[in-house]
């Protein structure tokens, strides 16, 4: 039972119709043409859309992503961030803050304790009724972290790079004020730990 709710806040939803970041970080994100794939034009470039709204299809993903229907992908088609882990992130290394959508997570929320839902079934609710998801894996950062936030920024992400899920259930997403539905109590103040993959144990 869904009995816990945790009001948190839905700051960017993230679809990219491509992959970009394919190699060696020191050679760039790959080409994309900007004809087929118009999008924001921001710093995550025209190949990805920082929406208002996202569908989500039971067993497919997110409408419009590049892991959309792919079942390889299916327990890691809807990644989540909680902003909190940036934040960390960028004062520990004394850094300016990262723009969030650098992270490449779909969902980006703000006071989501994520590692308690890891291997439990939950919801994100964002007003238009809960979408069900499965947190199967870490969302592990990789080398490319360094190139895109901040040298240094891939060891710092260890533990708390996001949540990777798979959609049980249809729904849309907005991005606002939402609420997290799950079976265990979660601690939005501990939002930007780090936590070890294996045991849950918390990082110093």
């Amino acid at each position: 039972m869904l009995v816990h709710r945790t009001p948190v806040e839905v700051l960017h939803l993230l679809v990219s119709p491509v992959h970009r970041y394919f190699g060696r970080p020191k050679d760039g994100p790959l080409p994309f043409d900007t004809d087929e794939h118009q999008g924001d034009g921001g710093a995550t470039g025209p190949a990805s859309e920082d929406r208002e709204s996202a569908d989500v299809v039971a067993g497919r993903g997110i409408v419009g992503d590049r892991f959309f229907g792919k079942a390889a992908h299916m327990d890691a088609a809807v990644t989540l961030l909680a902003v909190e882990a940036l934040e960390a992130v960028a004062a520990q290394l004394g850094a300016v803050p990262f723009d969030p959508l650098l992270a490449r997570r779909n969902v980006v929320l703000r006071g989501a304790e994520l590692e308690p839902l890891r291997g439990r079934t939950f919801a994100l609710d964002c007003g238009g009724g809960p979408v069900l998801l499965a947190g199967r894996r870490p969302a592990a950062p990789c080398a490319w972290m360094d190139r895109q936030l901040a040298p240094g920024a891939h060891a710092a992400l260890r533990g708390r790079g996001g949540l990777r899920c798979e959609p049980l259930g249809s729904g849309r997403l907005h991005r606002g004020a939402a609420v997290l539905l799950s079976d265990v109590p979660l601690e939005p103040a501990r939002a930007g730990e780090a936590v070890l993959p294996r045991g849950g144990r918390r990082l110093p």
